[in-house]
């Protein structure tokens, strides 16, 4: 039975997922209204194609996102039963009303720009967008700049996807398309994610005056918000995995202990070329700490050989708490 204190923590965890899942939902809604949709874009997702549809007929970003993405969430329950969670739901809610929102009371500008004017006469380079609707709307333009407005796109929808997911939801949309079509054919569901958003990216090619650099900027915005979402959701990866084989494994174990204060797991092995008995060290380091055991490998053992991996997440003691249990 779980105590009043563990009840109060996961309590505290509660609610600030869900205003993580507020906050992530209306940076999104930022980053398309004010630097996606100006320039034509379409990052793959339900609302890449609702800023084609809003290029192509004038229909709002809010609109067509949300006809998209309950009816995608509603299949998808359907098909693949009842894994989206209600703070995947509380996402898909939020995220057209905070599009609605800006919708309203920003419009379609662009925020970075080189230049607005009421005329295109006398540009060579210029993108245009609309102020006000029906017969009321005057239609302005700016000169782009297409590759300052793709990096901060991408890491403003990155951060925001990311926060998203940090607390445990998802912004539905295409990869419930993609999840069904895993679900019947053999193609991983990373591939189909691709497929589907490059598929998107290229819809921008439809788009009245649109040129390749739509779709190329676009696909360049997806690399920017795939490496933001991984530092959101997994942080930095200072931590690196090294395996030591040594015949010295006294001295490293010692210099492990001693003077990088870390533990280990020491494994037994046999060499593939001689048959010889190998000792082999696993142990987790900090970047600094790596350093120092690269430095004095060479004095305690010169015929060492060592495997450095990359390691995105470590958990357990001496690093980050395992998590709580659902």
């Amino acid at each position: 039975m779980e105590t009043k204190a563990a009840k109060k923590i996961k309590m505290r965890q509660e609610i600030i997922s869900y205003l993580l899942v507020v906050l992530g939902s209306a940076m999104f809604a930022v980053g398309d209204v004010m630097f996606v949709n100006p320039y034509n874009l379409a990052p793959g997702g339900v609302y890449g194609l609702a800023n084609v549809f809003h290029a192509l007929w004038g229909w709002k970003i809010s609109l067509a996102g949300v006809c998209m993405d309950i009816p995608l969430l509603i299949i998808g329950t359907i098909i693949l039963g009842p894994r989206f969670g209600i703070k995947t739901i509380v996402s898909v809610i939020l995220i057209p009303i905070f599009t609605f929102i800006l919708e309203m009371f920003w419009g379609y500008a662009p925020l970075l720009h080189d230049g607005l004017y009421e005329s295109s006469e006398g540009l060579t380079s210029y993108l245009a967008y609309s102020v006000g609707s029906g017969d009321e709307a005057i239609t302005k333009y700016f000169v782009p700049d297409f590759f300052l407005n793709t990096v901060v796109s991408g890491i403003i929808y990155g951060a925001a996807i990311g926060v998203i997911f940090k607390a445990g939801a998802t912004s539905g949309g295409s990869d419930i398309i993609s999840m069904i079509i895993h679900k019947y054919t053999k193609i991983s569901l990373g591939v189909l994610v691709l497929i589907v958003d490059s598929i998107i990216s290229l819809s921008t090619l439809c788009i009245p005056g649109g040129d390749i650099r739509l779709p190329i900027y676009s696909i360049i915005l997806i690399y920017v918000e795939s490496k933001i979402i991984d530092l959101v959701v997994d942080g930095l990866k200072t931590y690196k995995t090294v395996f030591i084989v040594t015949d010295k494994i006294a001295e490293v174990k010692n210099f492990v202990l001693n003077d990088l204060q870390r533990g280990g797991t020491c494994f037994a092995g046999t060499g593939l070329y001689q048959g010889n008995e190998r000792k082999m060290i696993y142990v987790t380091l900090g970047r600094t700490d790596l350093v120092k055991l690269k430095a004095n490998l060479r004095i305690l053992d010169p015929n060492a050989f060592v495997n450095v991996i990359e390691s995105s997440e470590v958990m357990g003691y001496g690093f980050k708490a395992l998590p709580e249990a659902e």
